[in-house]
Protein backbone atom coordinates (compact mmCIF):
# COMPACT_ATOMS: atom_id res chain seq x y z
CA UNK A 1 0.00 0.00 0.00
CA UNK A 2 1.37 3.42 -0.95
CA UNK A 3 1.79 6.16 1.63
CA UNK A 4 2.44 4.15 4.80
CA UNK A 5 4.99 5.67 7.20
CA UNK A 6 8.23 3.72 7.47
CA UNK A 7 7.74 2.99 11.17
CA UNK A 8 4.34 1.34 10.73
CA UNK A 9 4.23 -2.39 11.33
CA UNK A 10 1.72 -4.45 9.37
CA UNK A 11 0.79 -7.78 10.96
CA UNK A 12 -1.69 -10.48 9.95
CA UNK A 13 -3.76 -12.24 12.60
CA UNK A 14 -5.73 -15.44 12.01
CA UNK A 15 -8.80 -15.28 14.26
CA UNK A 16 -11.36 -17.84 15.34
CA UNK A 17 -14.96 -16.85 15.99
CA UNK A 18 -17.20 -18.03 18.82
CA UNK A 19 -18.69 -20.69 16.52
CA UNK A 20 -15.33 -21.86 15.18
CA UNK A 21 -15.17 -20.01 11.86
CA UNK A 22 -11.86 -18.61 10.60
CA UNK A 23 -11.45 -14.92 9.78
CA UNK A 24 -8.37 -12.75 9.34
CA UNK A 25 -7.30 -9.44 10.85
CA UNK A 26 -4.78 -6.95 9.51
CA UNK A 27 -3.24 -4.52 12.00
CA UNK A 28 -1.41 -1.38 10.90
CA UNK A 29 0.25 0.26 13.90
CA UNK A 30 3.15 2.17 15.35
CA UNK A 31 4.41 0.82 18.67
CA UNK A 32 3.09 3.84 20.56
CA UNK A 33 -0.52 3.65 19.28
CA UNK A 34 -3.14 3.08 21.99
CA UNK A 35 -6.23 3.95 19.94
CA UNK A 36 -7.33 1.68 17.13
CA UNK A 37 -9.75 2.47 14.32
CA UNK A 38 -11.53 -0.56 12.84
CA UNK A 39 -12.72 -0.93 9.24
CA UNK A 40 -14.80 -3.88 8.06
CA UNK A 41 -17.39 -4.85 5.46
CA UNK A 42 -19.58 -7.97 5.56
CA UNK A 43 -18.58 -9.11 2.07
CA UNK A 44 -15.63 -7.05 0.81
CA UNK A 45 -11.87 -7.19 1.43
CA UNK A 46 -10.81 -3.84 2.92
CA UNK A 47 -7.19 -4.47 3.93
CA UNK A 48 -6.13 -1.74 1.47
CA UNK A 49 -8.88 0.75 2.36
CA UNK A 50 -8.21 4.30 1.23
CA UNK A 51 -8.38 5.79 4.75
CA UNK A 52 -5.58 3.66 6.20
CA UNK A 53 -2.49 5.71 5.19
CA UNK A 54 -3.80 9.01 6.60
CA UNK A 55 -5.05 7.44 9.82
CA UNK A 56 -1.82 5.61 10.64
CA UNK A 57 0.21 8.67 9.65
CA UNK A 58 -1.69 10.54 12.36
CA UNK A 59 -0.48 8.03 14.94
CA UNK A 60 -3.47 5.74 15.20
CA UNK A 61 -3.56 2.00 14.72
CA UNK A 62 -5.92 0.71 12.03
CA UNK A 63 -7.43 -2.75 12.12
CA UNK A 64 -9.21 -4.22 9.12
CA UNK A 65 -10.64 -7.69 9.01
CA UNK A 66 -12.47 -10.11 6.79
CA UNK A 67 -15.83 -11.65 7.44
CA UNK A 68 -16.34 -15.34 6.75
CA UNK A 69 -18.34 -14.35 3.67
CA UNK A 70 -15.70 -12.08 2.14
CA UNK A 71 -15.80 -12.22 -1.65
CA UNK A 72 -18.97 -14.32 -1.69
CA UNK A 73 -22.15 -13.22 0.05
CA UNK A 74 -24.29 -16.10 -1.18
CA UNK A 75 -24.66 -17.37 2.41
CA UNK A 76 -24.22 -14.09 4.28
CA UNK A 77 -26.40 -13.84 7.36
CA UNK A 78 -25.72 -10.62 9.25
CA UNK A 79 -26.49 -12.10 12.67
CA UNK A 80 -23.72 -14.67 12.14
CA UNK A 81 -21.36 -12.00 10.76
CA UNK A 82 -21.60 -10.27 14.16
CA UNK A 83 -19.56 -13.16 15.55
CA UNK A 84 -16.84 -12.23 13.05
CA UNK A 85 -16.85 -8.64 14.30
CA UNK A 86 -16.68 -9.86 17.89
CA UNK A 87 -13.61 -11.98 17.13
CA UNK A 88 -11.78 -8.90 15.91
CA UNK A 89 -12.76 -6.69 18.83
CA UNK A 90 -11.85 -9.37 21.37
CA UNK A 91 -8.41 -9.61 19.80
CA UNK A 92 -7.96 -5.82 20.06
CA UNK A 93 -9.09 -5.81 23.69
CA UNK A 94 -6.58 -8.53 24.51
CA UNK A 95 -3.90 -6.59 22.62
CA UNK A 96 -4.37 -3.77 25.14
CA UNK A 97 -5.77 -0.93 23.05
CA UNK A 98 -7.23 1.83 25.21
CA UNK A 99 -9.85 3.03 22.73
CA UNK A 100 -11.61 1.05 20.00
CA UNK A 101 -13.44 3.06 17.34
CA UNK A 102 -15.53 1.51 14.58
CA UNK A 103 -15.45 3.05 11.10
CA UNK A 104 -18.47 1.78 9.18
CA UNK A 105 -17.98 2.57 5.51
CA UNK A 106 -20.80 1.83 3.04
CA UNK A 107 -22.13 -1.65 3.92
CA UNK A 108 -19.80 -1.73 6.90
CA UNK A 109 -21.95 0.95 8.52
CA UNK A 110 -25.03 -1.23 8.85
CA UNK A 111 -22.88 -4.17 9.99
CA UNK A 112 -21.11 -2.20 12.73
CA UNK A 113 -24.29 -0.44 13.83
CA UNK A 114 -26.06 -3.82 14.11
CA UNK A 115 -23.11 -5.17 16.09
CA UNK A 116 -23.19 -2.12 18.36
CA UNK A 117 -26.88 -2.59 19.06
CA UNK A 118 -26.44 -6.25 20.02
CA UNK A 119 -23.22 -5.69 21.99
CA UNK A 120 -25.00 -3.28 24.35
CA UNK A 121 -27.72 -5.78 25.22
CA UNK A 122 -27.51 -8.26 28.06
CA UNK A 123 -26.49 -11.61 26.59
CA UNK A 124 -29.89 -13.15 27.27
CA UNK A 125 -31.64 -10.36 25.34
CA UNK A 126 -29.61 -10.68 22.15
CA UNK A 127 -31.21 -12.10 19.04
CA UNK A 128 -31.51 -15.85 19.35
CA UNK A 129 -32.22 -16.72 15.72
CA UNK A 130 -31.70 -15.30 12.26
CA UNK A 131 -34.78 -14.38 10.20
CA UNK A 132 -34.40 -17.78 8.53
CA UNK A 133 -34.50 -19.60 11.86
CA UNK A 134 -30.83 -20.41 12.37
CA UNK A 135 -29.48 -20.10 15.97
CA UNK A 136 -27.18 -17.06 16.19
CA UNK A 137 -25.01 -17.99 19.16
CA UNK A 138 -24.90 -14.31 20.15
CA UNK A 139 -25.92 -15.04 23.74
CA UNK A 140 -22.77 -17.10 24.23
CA UNK A 141 -20.44 -14.62 22.51
CA UNK A 142 -18.15 -12.06 24.13
CA UNK A 143 -19.07 -8.79 22.36
CA UNK A 144 -16.92 -5.83 23.49
CA UNK A 145 -18.64 -2.44 23.24
CA UNK A 146 -16.83 0.12 21.07
CA UNK A 147 -15.86 3.53 22.45
CA UNK A 148 -16.84 5.53 19.38
CA UNK A 149 -18.40 5.12 15.94
CA UNK A 150 -17.70 6.78 12.59
CA UNK A 151 -19.98 6.34 9.58
CA UNK A 152 -18.52 7.10 6.14
CA UNK A 153 -20.91 7.15 3.15
CA UNK A 154 -23.17 4.88 5.20
CA UNK A 155 -25.94 3.20 3.31
CA UNK A 156 -28.87 2.25 5.54
CA UNK A 157 -28.43 -1.50 5.03
CA UNK A 158 -28.23 -3.89 2.12
CA UNK A 159 -31.90 -4.68 2.46
CA UNK A 160 -32.83 -1.01 2.52
CA UNK A 161 -30.63 -0.37 -0.53
CA UNK A 162 -32.27 -3.18 -2.46
CA UNK A 163 -35.73 -2.02 -1.45
CA UNK A 164 -35.09 1.09 -3.56
CA UNK A 165 -33.11 -0.47 -6.42
CA UNK A 166 -34.93 -3.76 -7.12
CA UNK A 167 -36.90 -3.70 -10.37
CA UNK A 168 -40.61 -4.18 -9.62
CA UNK A 169 -41.51 -4.64 -13.30
CA UNK A 170 -40.39 -8.29 -13.27
CA UNK A 171 -43.61 -10.04 -14.26
CA UNK A 172 -42.46 -13.52 -13.23
CA UNK A 173 -39.63 -14.50 -10.89
CA UNK A 174 -37.11 -16.61 -12.74
CA UNK A 175 -37.86 -14.96 -16.08
CA UNK A 176 -35.34 -12.14 -16.36
CA UNK A 177 -36.98 -10.70 -19.49
CA UNK A 178 -40.58 -10.60 -18.27
CA UNK A 179 -41.86 -7.03 -17.96
CA UNK A 180 -44.93 -5.31 -16.52
CA UNK A 181 -45.01 -2.37 -18.91
CA UNK A 182 -46.70 0.15 -16.61
CA UNK A 183 -43.83 -0.32 -14.12
CA UNK A 184 -40.98 -0.36 -16.63
CA UNK A 185 -38.58 2.44 -15.68
CA UNK A 186 -36.77 1.99 -19.01
CA UNK A 187 -39.88 2.75 -21.06
CA UNK A 188 -39.98 6.32 -22.48
CA UNK A 189 -43.73 6.29 -21.91
CA UNK A 190 -42.98 6.18 -18.16
CA UNK A 191 -40.38 8.95 -18.22
CA UNK A 192 -37.14 7.27 -19.26
CA UNK A 193 -34.77 9.45 -21.30
CA UNK A 194 -31.35 8.77 -22.80
CA UNK A 195 -28.67 11.42 -22.54
CA UNK A 196 -26.92 13.53 -19.93
CA UNK A 197 -30.07 15.20 -18.62
CA UNK A 198 -31.43 11.87 -17.46
CA UNK A 199 -34.98 10.64 -17.03
CA UNK A 200 -37.96 12.44 -15.53
CA UNK A 201 -40.43 10.28 -13.69
CA UNK A 202 -43.73 11.70 -12.50
CA UNK A 203 -44.55 11.68 -8.76
CA UNK A 204 -47.37 9.24 -9.53
CA UNK A 205 -44.99 6.83 -11.27
CA UNK A 206 -42.46 7.10 -8.44
CA UNK A 207 -45.12 6.31 -5.86
CA UNK A 208 -46.51 3.28 -7.70
CA UNK A 209 -42.99 2.09 -8.54
CA UNK A 210 -41.86 2.17 -4.91
CA UNK A 211 -44.99 0.41 -3.70
CA UNK A 212 -44.40 -2.29 -6.31
CA UNK A 213 -40.79 -2.60 -5.16
CA UNK A 214 -42.01 -3.26 -1.62
CA UNK A 215 -44.51 -5.79 -2.96
CA UNK A 216 -41.83 -7.67 -4.90
CA UNK A 217 -39.60 -7.87 -1.83
CA UNK A 218 -42.56 -9.25 0.14
CA UNK A 219 -43.13 -11.91 -2.54
CA UNK A 220 -39.46 -12.87 -2.43
CA UNK A 221 -39.67 -13.10 1.36
CA UNK A 222 -42.49 -15.60 0.99
CA UNK A 223 -40.53 -17.60 -1.58
CA UNK A 224 -37.54 -17.70 0.77
CA UNK A 225 -39.61 -18.81 3.77
CA UNK A 226 -41.39 -21.47 1.70
CA UNK A 227 -38.02 -22.83 0.53
CA UNK A 228 -36.77 -23.06 4.11
CA UNK A 229 -39.99 -24.68 5.32
CA UNK A 230 -39.89 -27.27 2.52
CA UNK A 231 -36.34 -28.25 3.41
CA UNK A 232 -37.00 -28.42 7.15
CA UNK A 233 -40.18 -30.44 6.65
CA UNK A 234 -38.32 -32.95 4.49
CA UNK A 235 -35.57 -33.16 7.10
CA UNK A 236 -38.12 -33.86 9.82
CA UNK A 237 -39.90 -36.45 7.68
CA UNK A 238 -36.61 -38.19 6.90
CA UNK A 239 -36.10 -38.94 10.59
CA UNK A 240 -39.21 -41.10 10.62
CA UNK A 241 -39.32 -42.40 7.04
CA UNK A 242 -35.63 -43.07 6.54
CA UNK A 243 -36.30 -42.35 2.88
CA UNK A 244 -33.29 -41.42 0.74
CA UNK A 245 -35.53 -39.06 -1.19
CA UNK A 246 -36.53 -37.19 1.98
CA UNK A 247 -32.92 -37.10 3.14
CA UNK A 248 -31.86 -35.56 -0.16
CA UNK A 249 -34.60 -32.93 0.05
CA UNK A 250 -33.68 -32.16 3.63
CA UNK A 251 -30.01 -31.78 2.82
CA UNK A 252 -30.44 -29.73 -0.35
CA UNK A 253 -30.21 -25.95 0.06
CA UNK A 254 -31.67 -24.16 -2.92
CA UNK A 255 -30.23 -20.84 -4.06
CA UNK A 256 -32.43 -17.95 -5.07
CA UNK A 257 -31.63 -16.19 -8.34
CA UNK A 258 -32.88 -12.63 -8.21
CA UNK A 259 -32.75 -10.76 -11.49
CA UNK A 260 -32.87 -7.05 -12.21
CA UNK A 261 -31.67 -5.22 -9.13
CA UNK A 262 -30.34 -1.92 -10.49
CA UNK A 263 -33.50 0.15 -10.79
CA UNK A 264 -33.16 2.92 -8.24
CA UNK A 265 -35.02 5.80 -9.88
CA UNK A 266 -32.69 8.28 -8.14
CA UNK A 267 -29.79 7.00 -10.21
CA UNK A 268 -31.53 7.72 -13.51
CA UNK A 269 -33.58 10.79 -12.58
CA UNK A 270 -31.27 13.36 -10.92
CA UNK A 271 -34.22 15.56 -9.97
CA UNK A 272 -35.26 13.03 -7.30
CA UNK A 273 -33.39 13.95 -4.08
CA UNK A 274 -30.91 16.11 -6.05
CA UNK A 275 -27.19 16.17 -5.26
CA UNK A 276 -23.80 16.51 -7.00
CA UNK A 277 -23.97 12.92 -8.25
CA UNK A 278 -23.40 11.97 -11.85
CA UNK A 279 -26.02 10.07 -13.81
CA UNK A 280 -25.88 6.31 -13.29
CA UNK A 281 -25.50 3.80 -10.47
CA UNK A 282 -22.48 2.35 -8.71
CA UNK A 283 -22.62 -0.42 -11.33
CA UNK A 284 -22.44 1.82 -14.42
CA UNK A 285 -24.11 4.38 -16.65
CA UNK A 286 -26.19 2.12 -18.91
CA UNK A 287 -29.27 0.88 -17.00
CA UNK A 288 -30.02 -1.76 -19.62
CA UNK A 289 -26.58 -3.31 -19.10
CA UNK A 290 -26.52 -2.97 -15.32
CA UNK A 291 -30.12 -4.00 -14.65
CA UNK A 292 -30.22 -6.95 -17.02
CA UNK A 293 -26.61 -8.12 -16.59
CA UNK A 294 -25.22 -11.01 -14.55
CA UNK A 295 -23.50 -8.85 -11.92
CA UNK A 296 -25.52 -6.99 -9.32
CA UNK A 297 -26.79 -6.87 -5.77
CA UNK A 298 -28.25 -10.11 -4.36
CA UNK A 299 -28.03 -11.99 -7.65
CA UNK A 300 -27.48 -15.40 -6.03
CA UNK A 301 -28.19 -16.12 -2.39
CA UNK A 302 -29.61 -18.74 -0.08
CA UNK A 303 -33.11 -18.04 1.27
CA UNK A 304 -31.55 -17.46 4.70
CA UNK A 305 -29.15 -14.89 3.25
CA UNK A 306 -31.99 -13.17 1.42
CA UNK A 307 -34.01 -12.75 4.62
CA UNK A 308 -31.07 -11.67 6.79
CA UNK A 309 -29.19 -9.47 4.35
CA UNK A 310 -31.12 -8.43 1.25
CA UNK A 311 -34.74 -8.18 2.32
CA UNK A 312 -35.78 -4.64 3.16
CA UNK A 313 -38.63 -6.12 5.18
CA UNK A 314 -36.83 -8.86 7.11
CA UNK A 315 -33.18 -7.80 7.50
CA UNK A 316 -32.28 -6.44 10.94
CA UNK A 317 -29.08 -4.84 9.65
CA UNK A 318 -31.13 -1.70 9.14
CA UNK A 319 -29.34 1.51 10.07
CA UNK A 320 -32.63 3.39 10.33
CA UNK A 321 -33.35 1.16 13.34
CA UNK A 322 -29.97 0.19 14.80
CA UNK A 323 -28.67 3.78 14.88
CA UNK A 324 -31.14 4.33 17.73
CA UNK A 325 -28.70 2.35 19.89
CA UNK A 326 -25.67 4.52 19.06
CA UNK A 327 -25.02 6.23 22.39
CA UNK A 328 -21.27 6.68 21.90
CA UNK A 329 -19.64 9.74 20.33
CA UNK A 330 -20.43 9.51 16.61
CA UNK A 331 -19.16 11.17 13.44
CA UNK A 332 -21.11 10.82 10.19
CA UNK A 333 -19.41 11.71 6.90
CA UNK A 334 -21.23 11.72 3.59
CA UNK A 335 -20.17 12.63 0.06
CA UNK A 336 -22.19 15.07 -2.00
CA UNK A 337 -21.90 13.09 -5.26
CA UNK A 338 -22.73 9.66 -3.85
CA UNK A 339 -24.96 7.58 -6.14
CA UNK A 340 -25.56 4.84 -3.56
CA UNK A 341 -26.24 6.87 -0.42
CA UNK A 342 -28.53 9.81 -1.11
CA UNK A 343 -28.94 13.07 0.87
CA UNK A 344 -32.34 12.21 2.35
CA UNK A 345 -31.03 8.84 3.55
CA UNK A 346 -28.03 10.41 5.29
CA UNK A 347 -30.22 13.06 6.88
CA UNK A 348 -32.57 10.36 8.18
CA UNK A 349 -29.69 8.27 9.52
CA UNK A 350 -28.15 11.24 11.30
CA UNK A 351 -31.49 12.16 12.83
CA UNK A 352 -31.90 8.57 14.07
CA UNK A 353 -28.51 8.40 15.81
CA UNK A 354 -29.27 8.61 19.52
CA UNK A 355 -25.92 10.03 20.65
CA UNK A 356 -25.92 13.54 22.07
CA UNK A 357 -22.34 13.84 20.82
CA UNK A 358 -22.98 13.37 17.12
CA UNK A 359 -21.44 15.42 14.29
CA UNK A 360 -22.10 15.39 10.56
CA UNK A 361 -19.64 16.55 7.89
CA UNK A 362 -20.02 16.59 4.10
CA UNK A 363 -17.36 16.53 1.37
CA UNK A 364 -17.49 16.63 -2.41
CA UNK A 365 -16.89 13.16 -3.79
CA UNK A 366 -18.51 10.01 -5.11
CA UNK A 367 -19.46 6.95 -3.05
CA UNK A 368 -15.78 6.07 -2.59
CA UNK A 369 -14.69 9.64 -1.89
CA UNK A 370 -13.09 10.14 -5.29
CA UNK A 371 -13.04 13.55 -6.96
CA UNK A 372 -16.11 14.52 -8.96
CA UNK A 373 -14.18 16.74 -11.35
CA UNK A 374 -10.68 16.51 -12.75
CA UNK A 375 -8.17 18.47 -10.74
CA UNK A 376 -10.17 18.90 -7.54
CA UNK A 377 -9.21 17.42 -4.20
CA UNK A 378 -10.89 14.06 -3.56
CA UNK A 379 -13.48 14.06 -0.80
CA UNK A 380 -11.67 11.18 0.90
CA UNK A 381 -8.83 13.57 1.81
CA UNK A 382 -11.19 15.79 3.79
CA UNK A 383 -12.87 12.72 5.28
CA UNK A 384 -9.57 11.39 6.63
CA UNK A 385 -8.68 14.78 8.13
CA UNK A 386 -12.10 15.02 9.76
CA UNK A 387 -11.75 11.56 11.33
CA UNK A 388 -8.30 12.40 12.69
CA UNK A 389 -9.46 15.73 14.16
CA UNK A 390 -12.61 14.19 15.65
CA UNK A 391 -10.65 11.34 17.22
CA UNK A 392 -8.09 13.71 18.75
CA UNK A 393 -10.78 15.97 20.17
CA UNK A 394 -12.98 13.14 21.42
CA UNK A 395 -10.37 10.71 22.75
CA UNK A 396 -7.51 13.05 23.67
Amino acid sequence: MDGLPADVMVTVHPLQTQDGAAVNGFLYAKQSADTVLCIMHPREFLATHYLIPDLVSAGYAVFTQTARSVGNDMRLEHEIALLDVAAGLNFLKQAGFKHIILIGNSGGASLYSFYNEQSQRDAANRLQKTPGGRPTGLAEASMPVADGIVFVSPHPGQGQILLKCIDPSVAKEGNALSVVEKLDFLDPANGYREGPEGSRYSPEFVQSFRQAQSDRVARLDKIARDMIEERLSARKLAKTSGSSSDRRKGAHTSVMTIWRTDADLRCWDPSIDPSDRKLGSVWGKDPFATNYGAVGFSRFCTPEAWLSTWSGHSSRANLFETAKAVQQPCLLIDYTGDNTVFPADCAAIFETIASSGKIRKRFRGDHHGRALEKGEEPGRVGAAKAIVEWTRETFA
